[in-house]
């Protein structure tokens, strides 16, 4: 029997510290949050004392936890080195009925033998200024979601929510938008000169200034007019530089600039980053040496490396590109102002493991992300690139009112670039570096040569250029983007900014265009509300003082339940008043500017089960209603439909009027269902008719799901849809095998019995659960357990 427990969150984990412990050990997993919030009053007593009860899904996992404390002397609590993990600890201390001197906590920045022995070698105590900030959060968010929820409920619709961090969120995807909207393109003009030397190459110079001032040229009368000066004056150098240029290395990642980059470069989402980072945190099988965890925790804000990682890279740096690629001493990177700084950078654990060697033993996405940590560190400790630079200035004109000027960048030395090079901004315009003429010496692309120059010399015109441009507006946010956005207004924390994504996509208040964030009606018109009532609350600043104060909370420097109240009282001042002043949507709907065709009445906007709908303001009299697709208005061109609208390829819709109902003669109105939009008679329920919309669209190629189907292990679960259009999942060798499930199967091994697959079961109860569906084992896991608690 072990002496010794060590409980840690993930069942993943448990494998690979079984490894290297020993039989002093028992290792158990809580699957995560195992207490929550009772739902009764918010959870909330008198003086903000917060009432917790376990969780439904875990009592079976407490009961085990209980159990094996009993047997064991000394309990080791090591959920994440997070606030939240630090609260799953206290959590977990509360239930297990063991003396407080049997209980210790120990965490880790790795999942190495080292790192776990030298923690389980000098344990401490729980921190409870981090347990109360995390419970103030987690109150925070329960006050605001139980109480303005309802209100966009009564307001607007059922089964809307409204978040502290989400809501701030769906503002600045809207103002973006709005930005958009209202952006109107200025012309200008790009004008250059190809010149040649007394030697070669030839090269081009840009348009600077004219009369001494910086150039701007916004029509083609004037861009014509410079083209005919320059081409009938001189062109000579006035001036040259020559210096030279580095470029530093960046530093290690932390979170958001993972999801940036892995995004930027791959095209992962912020949720599939970390799904993937979490795998190689806890632990993936490498060769004979078992399962290894390859990266440092992955949710952190800080830049700080260990001195030993330190030490090992520079080791490795030298062995592999000499002493000459090493700094004399190492590179060491601020954190940004209000980082936690409780938890080293991303970087690996052992740098014995580079991609290469591991490239059998991970999926090729893993790999990639292993990669992309490997070589950001790697070069985060190398010396910089170095540049040489040159720049000259031309006049040219008669007089010399024009100066131009042309920029050379030639590598000097690689630096860090020979391992890592950071992928552009996505959002960079093109042209942005050549705006109006002007050519930063950063902006010089690499390799572009000058000849030899010296001042007062006389160059030939090759070639003028001249290229009208238009403004563009800023783009919308990508996923990667927004979480750089919220991290620059201090929103939101590295272990929040997935579930505050996948909530706003989750609830239908935004559009997902080609890899954008474009707000819905919905999440417009939800936006606009809590604007009007909620403004001193739901913005930028605000959100991110309250992280200031949670930062102090946790620092000691602040009592919790004094910033609980201090929110509280702001919070309902405004509550009573949004709730007077408040349109009711719900109830009045949205003007639309035209008459029902039935009765002359007022045709109005509402939202329904299935999104918004136009409907007539006399209902229940008159049932009149179509959907928003269907909204009469004028001819836009193409890639121009307004929001919510749908093409006629896609809804079978056209412009020409609809036939009359076959059956009655009344008109036929288009309606949207959960199976797609149709025709139907106005005359309902009396008249009962459907008419689809155009021809039925092909049915989609099933979808595979990485399940070995359990029945005769050969084919692969594939998700269909059945003739009804529910989704049900079988196996890829129907009809020769007939094995079905109605639930999703998932590629994870129970835990507990070791089927080679679990089912995704959904409830509103209890939420999105994993469970084994081998019979008689009960295992059953909250999904994605780690972010439950910031999902407001």
């Amino acid at each position: 029997m072990a002496k010794n427990l060590l409980i840690v969150e993930s069942p993943a984990k448990t494998k690979t510290l079984k490894k290297f412990l020993g039989r002093q050990y028992a290792v158990e997993a809580s699957v995560g949050h195992i207490r929550d919030l009772v739902k009764k009053d918010m959870g909330i007593g008198k003086d903000y004392e917060p009432k917790y009860e376990v969780l439904a899904a875990k009592k079976d996992v407490v009961k085990k936890l209980r159990q094996a404390a009993k047997e064991a002397e000394t309990v080791y609590l090591a959920p994440d080195p997070d606030r939240e993990g630090e609260a799953i600890a206290w959590h977990i201390a509360a239930v297990l009925g063991k003396a407080p001197d049997a209980i210790r906590r120990v965490t880790f920045n790795e999942i190495t033998r080292s790192a776990v022995l030298k923690a389980l070698e000098s344990p401490g105590q729980i921190d409870l200024n981090k347990v109360d900030a995390q419970q103030a959060r987690r109150i925070l968010d329960r006050m605001m979601g139980f109480r303005l929820s309802p209100l966009l409920w009564n307001k607007i619709k059922q089964g809307l929510s409204a978040g502290r961090v989400q809501s701030v969120a769906l503002k600045m995807v809207c103002e973006r938008q709005a930005e958009i909207d209202a952006f109107r393109p200025e012309e200008y003009w790009l004008l250059a000169a190809e010149l040649g030397a007394d030697q070669p190459p030839p090269f081009t110079a840009r348009l600077l200034k004219v009369d001494g001032q910086k150039a701007e040229v916004t029509d083609g009368e004037t861009a014509g007019r410079i083209v005919r000066d320059l081409e009938a004056g001189r062109f000579t150098v006035v001036k040259v530089e020559r210096k030279e240029s580095r470029q530093r290395p960046s530093s290690p990642f932390i979170t958001s600039r993972l999801q940036q980059e892995a995004a930027r470069r791959y095209g992962f989402s912020v949720k599939r980053t970390m799904s993937l980072a979490q795998g190689l945190y806890e632990g993936r099988e490498v060769a004979d040496r078992g399962a290894v965890g390859l990266i440092t925790y992955m949710r952190t804000d800080s830049t700080r490396v260990a001195d030993e990682a330190l030490s090992a890279v520079r080791e490795l740096i030298a062995a592999t590109w000499g002493p000459q690629a090493l700094p004399e001493k190492p590179n060491r990177y601020p954190s940004k102002k209000g980082a936690q700084d409780a938890h080293e950078a991303i970087r690996p654990t052992s740098f014995d493991l580079p991609p290469d060697a591991v490239r059998d033993w991970l999926k090729p996405d893993e790999l990639k992300l292993y990669k992309l940590i490997w070589d950001r560190f790697v070069a985060s400790q190398m010396l910089p690139a170095v540049f040489d630079v040159t720049q000259a200035d031309v006049e040219g004109g008669e007089d010399g009112r024009y100066v131009l000027r042309a920029t050379g960048r030639v590598m000097k030395s690689p630096g860090f670039l020979a391992v890592y090079r950071e992928a552009p901004d996505e959002d960079t315009a093109p042209g942005a570096a050549d705006n109006n003429g002007e050519t930063p010496e950063a902006q010089a692309p690499e390799g572009a040569v000058l000849p030899p120059l010296r001042e007062g010399q006389a160059l030939a015109l090759l070639r003028l250029a001249s290229e009208q441009k238009f403004t563009q507006p800023p783009a919308q946010y990508s996923e990667a983007t927004l979480v750089k956005a919220l991290e620059e207004n201090g929103i939101g924390r590295p272990s929040t900014y997935a579930t505050i994504l996948s909530t706003l996509t989750d609830r239908d208040y935004v559009d997902k265009v080609e890899t954008r964030f474009r707000p819905s009606l919905l999440g417009k018109l939800v936006n606009e509300m809590l604007q009007k009532g909620f403004h001193d609350i739901i913005n930028e600043g605000y959100t991110a003082s309250l992280e200031e104060q949670l930062d102090r909370i946790e620092d000691g420097e602040l009592d919790w339940k004094k910033a609980l109240s201090a929110f509280d009282q702001k919070f309902t001042r405004d509550l009573e008043t949004a709730g007077e002043q408040m349109p009711n949507v719900k109830k009045e709907g949205i003007p639309i500017g035209e008459t029902c065709p039935l009765d002359g009445g007022q045709l109005l906007m509402r939202f329904g089960r299935y999104g918004p709908f136009i409907a007539c303001s006399n209902y229940p009299e008159c049932k009149y209603t179509r959907d928003l697709a269907a909204q009469a208005a004028p001819a836009t061109p193409a890639g121009t439909e307004e929001e919510g609208s749908a093409p006629a390829a896609e809804t079978g819709a056209a412009e020409e009027e609809v036939p009359p109902c076959e059956k009655c003669g009344r008109p036929m109105a288009l309606r949207r269902s959960r199976f797609g939009v149709f025709y139907g008679c106005t005359g309902y329920p009396e008249c009962k008719n459907l008419r689809k919309t155009g021809p039925a669209k092909p049915a989609a190629p099933p979808k595979p799901t990485g399940v070995t189907c359990p029945e005769c292990g050969k084919g692969e679960m594939l998700e269909k849809s059945s003739r009804r259009g529910k989704t049900f999942w079988s196996c890829s060798r129907f009809p020769d095998c007939k094995f079905a499930l109605w639930k999703k199967p998932v590629p994870r091994e129970c835990p507990d019995c070791g089927a080679p697959f679990l089912l995704e079961k959904v409830t509103k109860k209890h939420g999105t659960q994993y469970v084994c569906n081998t019979e008689g084992c009960g295992y059953v896991e909250d999904a994605e357990p780690a972010e439950v608690v910031s999902a407001y």
